[in-house]
């Protein structure tokens, strides 16, 4: 069996019942629930409505790229 590099950034669940969650192509599932929701200056796409942070149009935590990224500033906080 192949060493995939840097596999545990990524994986996709395809049996999940809300896949696929966004319109986009290679979807990262790793972070279905974003690790930055509670921080404000995550850097993502998202919208305030009232006192609640909507984050339905962020593609950040979805990316295949992300990954170093989301970890990085997650350690931050």
């Amino acid at each position: 069996m192949p060493v995939i590099p840097n596999s545990y950034k990524y994986f996709r669940n395809l049996d999940c019942k809300y896949y696929p969650c966004h319109k986009m192509d290679n979807i990262n599932c790793l972070f279905c629930f974003c690790p930055l929701f509670n921080d404000t200056n995550c850097g993502g796409n998202f919208k305030m409505k009232k006192d609640i942070k909507d984050c339905s149009e962020c593609l950040l935590p979805h990316r295949k790229d992300s990954y170093d990224k989301l970890i990085k500033k997650f350690k931050l906080i």
